[in-house]
């Protein structure tokens, strides 16, 4: 195939895809902040219990 050719068609689909992406967006993106921070939260509130909960076997550990 040519090259110039190759160009064109890719271009036609990628603004169809385009265009079929925008149709399927979130129409809200304060939802989609609020989830994204709430998993931020959780995923840091488990790291936090892990750390503690490592504290005790870190504080034994004595380097030679």
């Amino acid at each position: 195939m040519h090259a110039d050719v190759h160009h064109l068609l890719h271009a036609a689909e990628s603004a169809e895809l385009r265009s079929k992406a925008g149709e399927l967006r979130l129409p809200c993106a304060g939802l989609r902040t609020r989830v994204g921070w709430t998993l931020v939260e959780v995923g840091l509130r488990l790291t936090a219990q892990g750390r503690d909960a490592a504290a005790p076997r870190a504080a034994a550990f004595h380097p030679a």
